[in-house]
Parts: C-alpha cells; sequence; structure tokens
C-alpha cells in the first residue's frame, strides 16, 4: 500500500500551501511526476531534474502563462534555502491556487541529502 504524501500545511493569507521535505519530493518524482516543477531561486545557482521553468520568485504574478490554467492544479516550487519559493507560494496562494507545494529547506537541503542538483549555465557542473 503506498502512502499518501501531504506535506506540512502552512496557513497564508488567503489559504496555505504545503511543505514538502527533500526525500518525499524525491520518492514522488521516482514515482510518478504529475505537476510542474518550478525554480524560483534567483539568481540562478542551479537547478532540480525534471524542472519545468524557472520563474524569479518576486516576478510570479508576471508569468502566469508559465503555470497551469487550473487553479487547483499541484504546483511545487523550489529555491536554494526554501525562503524564495515560500514567498513565492504565499503570492500563489494569494492568487487563487490551491494545491502549491514549497521544497522546505531549498536546493540545499536536497543536495546535502545526496539527490542530484543539476547546473545548466554554460560550463556548469551537475552535483
Amino acid at each position: 500500500m503506498s502512502k499518501r504524501v501531504e506535506g506540512e500545511s502552512v496557513k497564508v493569507s488567503g489559504g496555505s500551501y504545503r511543505n514538502v521535505g527533500s526525500g518525499e519530493l524525491w520518492r514522488i518524482m521516482l514515482q510518478k511526476k504529475d505537476f510542474p516543477l518550478i525554480n524560483v531561486h534567483i539568481p540562478y545557482e542551479g537547478e532540480l531534474p525534471q524542472t519545468d521553468a524557472l520563474i524569479p520568485y518576486e516576478e510570479v504574478e508576471k508569468h502566469l502563462d508559465k503555470l497551469p490554467r487550473s487553479r487547483d492544479a499541484k504546483i511545487v516550487l523550489y529555491c536554494m534555502s526554501g525562503r524564495m519559493s515560500a514567498i513565492a507560494a504565499e503570492t500563489m496562494v494569494r492568487l487563487g491556487y490551491r494545491n502549491v507545494w514549497n521544497l522546505k529547506e531549498g536546493m540545499r537541503e536536497w543536495q546535502k541529502k545526496g539527490f542530484p542538483l543539476l547546473d545548466k549555465r554554460q560550463g556548469g557542473k551537475s552535483g
């Protein structure tokens, strides 16, 4: 029987989003990634495998065209530490999105746990 992934609910103005840990997100991605994965960190410092878009955390409202039209669609945001993605998650909740997830401790924790981090800059290395 598979364990249902819930994440930790974070209440914000207009609703809530869910914090998810690195291990939990990795398991979801290995089973079936059925959501857009958005890197909101600026400046660019790498990305998780299967990242679908790069949107600066403070410009989420300007890039709604890169997000699902349905406000019920699951969307996972991340940055380096979880701070920028938490700000972006709060913005998305305010915009009416109801299934927003935030990688709680970001790429830093992701890499510390040994999960792959890509660097797509010219001359960048995978880590």
